[in-house]
C-alpha cells in the first residue's frame, strides 16, 4: 500500500513539473540572482539522502529532453522516521541574506487509512555554514555511500534549523482521480550569512512529500542608468531595514550637477532615494539618455539648461559643441550679461533736450534715445563747459558747480545744475551710455548739446550774525557780506521776533553790515535773520540766531502796566478785525493764500455764526502715569480664545504680523490683522507696543485703520486691527502700474485726505504720512495707519527721523519740520502732497536717487518734484500748493477734500494733463497756486492803490514786500503801520478795500470750475 501512495504522490509531482515548464516558470525577476535551482541542473543533482530507504530522487526528461529532478518520501506507516536530504555546498557569492523557495506537494494524513497515528504533514529545513565544500574531503559519506550512526549524529548537530514547513494545501484520493494539482510554494529568508557558502538539509519525520523544486537566490539592485548616471549592480545589506548608498558614475560628456549622484539599494533589490544627478557638460545636450554635441549655430553654456539653444540675435557659433556665441562686429556683451541675451551696442544721443534757466541755476530735461542699443541699463552723463570771456574757447566748469542729483550715471532724464556764474554762457553736452559703452572703443560718442546764458543771481545767504552791545531793550548786530554777493549789495533786511512767536515778526532795513535793534523786551530771547538785496532781488534769509536782552533792573511798573494794556488793546483790535474779515468773506469750499495760524483753527464761521470745535479731541497716551490705564481706556480687551491665527503675513519690529478670523460672541466672524509682541520683551517694549493701540483706539473714521481690540491678559500680547487685503498703497500701486483710471486714483486721494482731515480736527499730527503707511482694502478704500512711532529728528542733515522702527526718509517731510522740529497739520499737508505724487506716479520713489542732503538743498532752493507722467494739471497744481515754502500758505485738509470732491464731480476738469514744457517751467517756482488760473484780478498793486486814491503808498508797499494783490489781501492794520501808512483815515480806506478784495477772491475761488 505504501508503494501505491508513492505512485500517487509521484503522479501529482510530475503533473506540477510539467505545468511549471509549460508556464515558463524558469523566468526570474531582474533583481534576483540564483545560487541554486534544482530545475536547471543537468544530470544528477548529487544530493545526499540517508538512510537509503528515505528520500528518493526521481529523474525524468521534459518534451525537449531536458532533465527534471524531484525528491520524494512517503514512509507514513512506519514509526520513528528520520530521513535526511542534504544539498551540495552552495556558494553565496558575497550575499549576506539569501532566500529559499520550495515547491512541494503533501498528502493529507486523513486520506490514508491506517496511517493516522504515524503520518505527519510537515517537514523541517536546516542549514550549515562553512567556508568550503566538505563533501570534497569525503566527510559527508563513507565508502559505501552510507554514514555510520556516530558520524550521522555528529553531522546533524552542526545544522541549524531554519523553519518547520507546512503545506497550505494537501491532496487526497479524490484529487488524484480528478487530476487536481495542489502545489505548495514556501519562501524563507536566511541571514545574515558570514561565510563563503552553506548546505541545506531537509528532514522528514513521517510525511508523504514530493519536493518538486528548490531554488536558492539572493536579491540585488540591478545595473541602472538614471539621470545620465550609471549605478552598478549592488548586493544589499543583511538587515531588513538597511540601505546601501551607491555613488553613481556620470556617463560620457556629462558632469555632476551640484553634487555627485547617489542612490540607495534596499534589501528587496530596489533602487530608492535618488540624490543629485548628472547633466551634459557645456556644449552638449541630452538625447535619448546620452550627451550629444551641439550643432553649428547652437550653444549650451549653463549646466542648468537642458538643451542647446540657438545663438541670440547679433551673435554666431561657427563650430559644433559651442559653449557660447560670439558677438557680430559692432555688438558687445559684458561679463554680467546672461548667455541668452542678445549682443548689444551703445545707444544713440538723447533727444528733445530742453533747458530752463533760473538766475544761476538751469534745469535740463531730455527724452530717452531713439536707439537704446538693445539694453535697459541706459544712463546719462553731463559734460559742462563754460565759454571763455573772449568767446574764443571753452573750459570745463569749475568744482563749485553742483549737479542734482549728480553729473554722471543719471538714471532719470533730468538734472538741475546750480551755483553757475551769473551772466555767463555755458555749453552742456548730454551723453547716453549703457553697459557696453566702455567696450565700444571704436564707437564714436554721440551727444546732444544745449547752450544757455545765466541771469544775475540773488546774493547767497549771510553766513554769520554776531551780537554786540546788549541793553534791556536793544541788541547791536553785525554781520559779514555774503560769500557770493552776485552783484552790488543795495541793502540788508533784518527779520526778528520773540522766540516761539514766529507768526508775529518785524522787518527792518540797513544799508550797512550792522544795526542796533531797539524796542525789545527786557530778559527776552529773540530770533534774528538777515538777508541781502541786489538788483536781482533778495537772497534767502540766514539761519536763525538767538540773542537775549539784558534784565529789566528799574521798577517802572505803571509804565509797564500801561504798555501791557496798550498791547492788549491792540491785540484785541487786531483779533476783532480778523473776525470781521471772516464774517464778511464767509468761508466756502476752496482756499486762499491768506495767512493762517500755524495750528489748525479751532472755530469755523458759517453764515455769520460761530461753530465750536467738536468735543472729542486727541489725548496723548504719554499724559497717563500708567500706560496700561490708557490702553484699557481707549482699547477693548479681547479674549484670546476668540482669535485664530492662520498665517503670517509679515514681520514688524516687535514681532510677527499675522491674519486670521475673529469670532466675537453675537457678531459675525471677520478677518483681522494680528500684531504680536515677541517673547523676551522688556516692559518698555511692551509699553511702546501698546502705545499705538492707545492712539488708534481714539479714532473712528472710515479712512482710518480701525482697532478691534487688544490682548494683554495672556501671551503673546496682541493688537487686533481690521484686515486690509491689498496691503500698503505703495506696493499695491507698483503691482498694478497703469491699471486704474484717473477718477479711481483721485478717489483714493480723497479718502486719504478725508482721514487726515479727521485727524487734524482731533488735533493729532501724524508726522509720517507716506504711501507706505496707507493701507488698501479689497474695495480700494485707503486708510491711514502707523500711529505708534515717536520721532526725534537728528542734527545731521544727512539723517532721517530716528524712530523705534528705524529710519524714515526725509523726502516726505516739510522743510520747517526738518529745520526747526516744527510739526503741525501744515507739515502733514506737505507730506500729503508727496503722497499725491506717489499715487499719480504709481509708487515711484520721490526725488528718485538723490541723497537726503541733496533733497534738503534742492527744496531749500525752491526745487519741486515735476508732474508725474499723464498727471492732470489740476492735481499737480494742488501738489504745488501743498509744497508752499510758507506753511501758512498751504491748504487745509478740509479744503483739499472739498477741491477733490469738485474734481470727482467734474471729470472733464481732469483731462488737461501736465505737458513737458509746463513740468519744466514749474520745477523752480516757489509759489504755484491752484487758484492762480482761477483769479480774475489783473491789476497790479500800484493800479489798485491808484484806484482808491492811495497811489502815494505804492513805493512803501513795494519796499515792504507787498508786490502782489495776493500778499496785500493778507495785510492787517499793523502791517499798514509797519510799511508807513500812519494816518488813521488812510488806514481805514485801505483796510476797507482789502476786505472787499478778500470777499472777491473767496467768491472767485468758491465758484471756479477747476
Amino acid at each position: 500500500m505504501q508503494s501505491r501512495w508513492l505512485s500517487d504522490i509521484r503522479l501529482v509531482a510530475w503533473t506540477w513539473v510539467w505545468s511549471l515548464a509549460l508556464l515558463g516558470a524558469w523566468c526570474i525577476p531582474a533583481n534576483e540572482v540564483n545560487l541554486l535551482d534544482s530545475r536547471s541542473v543537468i544530470g544528477d543533482l548529487g544530493w545526499v539522502a540517508y538512510p537509503k530507504n528515505g528520500w528518493e530522487e526521481i529523474g525524468e526528461v521534459d518534451e525537449d529532453y531536458a532533465p527534471i529532478h524531484t525528491y520524494q518520501v512517503c514512509r507514513v506507516m512506519e514509526q520513528n522516521q528520520n530521513n535526511w536530504l542534504h544539498t551540495n555546498w552552495i556558494l553565496t557569492e558575497g550575499a549576506q541574506r539569501v532566500f529559499i523557495e520550495l515547491k512541494f506537494t503533501l498528502r493529507d494524513c486523513n486520506s490514508l487509512p491506517g496511517g493516522v497515528g504515524t503520518c505527519k504533514e510537515t517537514f523541517n529545513m536546516y542549514y550549515y555554514e562553512t567556508d568550503g565544500d566538505e563533501e570534497d574531503n569525503g566527510e559527508m559519506r563513507d565508502g559505501t555511500g552510507m554514514m555510520d550512526e556516530e558520524d550521522r549524529v555528529m553531522k546533524e548537530s552542526r545544522y541549524i534549523k531554519i523553519d518547520t514547513i507546512a503545506a497550505d494545501e494537501s491532496f487526497t484520493e479524490l484529487d488524484l482521480g480528478d487530476r487536481v494539482m495542489k502545489l505548495n510554494t514556501e519562501v524563507r529568508d536566511l541571514g545574515p550569512l558570514t561565510q563563503k557558502g552553506f548546505y541545506l538539509a531537509f528532514q522528514d519525520l513521517g510525511a508523504c512529500i514530493a519536493l518538486v523544486s528548490v531554488r536558492v537566490f539572493y536579491k540585488r539592485c540591478p545595473l541602472l542608468v538614471k539621470s545620465l548616471a550609471e549605478f552598478g549592480a549592488t548586493i544589499p545589506g543583511s538587515e531588513a531595514s538597511q540601505l546601501v548608498e551607491v555613488v553613481g558614475r556620470c556617463v560620457n560628456n556629462s558632469l555632476p550637477l551640484y553634487e555627485p549622484p547617489r542612490m540607495h539599494c534596499s534589501t528587496e533589490g530596489e533602487w530608492l532615494v535618488p540624490i543629485g544627478k548628472c547633466v551634459c557638460q557645456p556644449g552638449f545636450e541630452e538625447i535619448n539618455g546620452s550627451c550629444q554635441v551641439c550643432r553649428v549655430g547652437f550653444y549650451r553654456s549653463l549646466l542648468e539648461s537642458l538643451v542647446c539653444s540657438k545663438c541670440p540675435p547679433h551673435s554666431v557659433a561657427r563650430q559644433a559643441g559651442a559653449t557660447a556665441c560670439s558677438c557680430e562686429d559692432g555688438y558687445y556683451k559684458i561679463d554680467s550679461d546672461p548667455p541668452n541675451m542678445a549682443c548689444t551696442r551703445p545707444p544713440s544721443a538723447p533727444r528733445n533736450a530742453i533747458s530752463n534757466v533760473n538766475e544761476t541755476s538751469v534745469f535740463l530735461e531730455w527724452s530717452i534715445p531713439m536707439e537704446t542699443g538693445g539694453r535697459k541699463d541706459v544712463r546719462y552723463n553731463i559734460l559742462c563747459r563754460q565759454v571763455l570771456p573772449d568767446g574764443r574757447g571753452l573750459e570745463e566748469c569749475g568744482p563749485n558747480v553742483r549737479f542734482l542729483p549728480r553729473r554722471l550715471g543719471l538714471s532719470n532724464t533730468s538734472v538741475m545744475v546750480a551755483d553757475l556764474q551769473s551772466h555767463t554762457n555755458y555749453s552742456f553736452l548730454l551723453e547716453a551710455v549703457n553697459g557696453v559703452s566702455e567696450l565700444a572703443k571704436d564707437h564714436t560718442k554721440q551727444y546732444v548739446s544745449l547752450n544757455v546764458t545765466t541771469n544775475q543771481a540773488a546774493p547767497s545767504p549771510v553766513s554769520v550774525v554776531r551780537k554786540g552791545h546788549t541793553g534791556k531793550s536793544s541788541i547791536a548786530l553785525s554781520w559779514a557780506e555774503p560769500d557770493r554777493p552776485n552783484g552790488i549789495i543795495l541793502e540788508y533786511e533784518i527779520k526778528y521776533f520773540e522766540k516761539e512767536q514766529d507768526s508775529s515778526y518785524t522787518i527792518i532795513k540797513s544799508k550797512e553790515t550792522e544795526m542796533v535793534v531797539e524796542g525789545l523786551k527786557p530778559s527776552s530771547v529773540y530770533i534774528f535773520q538777515v538777508r541781502a538785496r541786489t538788483s536781482a532781488g533778495y537772497g534767502t534769509f540766514s539761519r536763525r540766531f538767538e540773542f537775549q536782552t539784558s534784565p529789566y533792573l528799574t521798577a517802572t511798573s505803571e509804565r509797564a502796566q500801561a504798555s501791557v494794556v496798550a498791547v492788549a488793546i491792540t491785540l484785541a483790535l487786531v483779533l476783532l478785525a480778523v473776525v470781521a474779515g471772516f464774517l464778511l468773506s464767509g468761508r466756502r469750499c476752496g482756499y486762499s493764500k491768506a495767512k493762517q495760524d500755524p495750528e489748525e483753527e479751532k472755530m469755523h464761521f458759517h453764515n455769520g455764526h460761530i461753530k465750536f470745535p467738536r468735543v472729542r479731541t486727541y489725548i496723548d497716551p504719554l499724559t497717563y502715569e500708567d500706560p496700561n490705564q490708557a490702553v484699557h481706556e481707549f482699547a477693548q480687551e479681547i479674549d484670546v480664545s476668540f482669535i485664530s491665527i492662520e498665517r503670517i503675513i509679515g514681520a514688524g519690529e516687535f514681532g510677527e504680523v499675522c491674519s486670521g478670523p475673529l469670532r466675537l460672541p453675537g457678531k459675525r466672524e471677520m478677518q483681522v490683522a494680528i500684531k504680536t509682541l515677541k517673547a523676551g520683551y522688556t516692559e518698555q517694549q511692551r509699553r511702546d507696543f501698546l502705545w499705538e493701540a492707545s492712539i488708534m483706539g481714539q479714532f473712528n473714521h472710515p479712512n482710518i485703520i480701525r482697532l478691534e481690540g487688544v490682548v494683554t491678559k495672556s501671551k503673546p500680547v496682541m493688537i487686533i486691527t481690521e484686515y486690509m487685503e491689498n496691503g500698503s498703497l505703495d506696493t499695491f500701486l507698483k503691482k498694478n502700474d497703469g491699471q486704474f483710471t484717473v477718477i479711481q486714483l483721485v478717489g483714493m486721494l480723497r479718502g486719504i485726505a478725508s482721514g487726515m482731515r479727521y485727524l487734524s480736527d482731533m488735533g493729532y499730527v501724524h508726522r509720517d504720512l507716506a504711501a507706505r503707511n496707507i493701507l488698501v482694502n479689497s474695495n480700494l478704500v485707503c486708510k491711514v495707519s502707523d500711529f505708534g512711532l515717536s520721532r526725534v529728528l537728528e542734527d545731521d542733515p544727512e539723517a532721517a527721523y530716528t524712530t523705534r522702527g528705524g529710519k524714515i526718509p526725509i523726502r516726505w517731510t516739510a522743510p520747517e519740520a526738518i529745520a526747526y522740529r516744527k510739526f503741525t497739520s501744515a507739515s502733514d499737508v506737505w507730506s500729503y502732497g508727496i503722497v499725491m505724487w506717489e499715487v499719480m506716479s504709481y509708487g515711484e520713489r520721490p526725488y528718485w536717487e538723490m541723497s537726503n542732503q541733496d533733497v534738503i538743498k534742492a527744496v531749500e532752493e525752491s526745487y519741486r518734484l515735476p508732474g508725474p507722467m499723464d498727471c492732470p494739471e489740476a492735481l499737480y497744481h494742488l501738489m504745488m500748493d501743498c509744497w508752499q515754502r510758507d506753511r501758512n500758505n498751504r491748504p487745509k485738509f478740509d479744503e483739499i477734500v472739498c477741491l477733490l470732491d469738485k474734481l470727482i464731480r467734474n471729470p472733464s476738469s481732469l483731462k488737461k494733463l501736465v505737458n513737458s514744457s509746463h513740468r519744466v517751467s514749474n520745477l523752480l517756482v516757489e509759489h504755484a497756486s491752484l487758484d492762480g488760473d482761477c483769479s480774475t484780478l489783473s491789476q497790479t498793486v500800484g493800479e489798485w492803490l491808484d484806484s482808491i486814491k492811495m497811489g502815494r503808498y505804492t513805493e512803501l508797499f513795494m519796499e515792504g514786500g507787498y508786490s502782489s494783490l495776493e500778499t496785500v489781501a493778507q495785510m492787517t492794520s499793523e502791517d499798514l503801520r509797519r510799511v508807513g501808512v500812519n494816518l488813521a483815515g488812510h488806514q481805514k480806506k485801505i483796510i476797507t478795500s482789502i476786505q472787499e478784495m478778500r470777499v472777491h477772491m473767496n467768491n472767485t475761488n468758491s465758484t471756479v470750475n477747476i
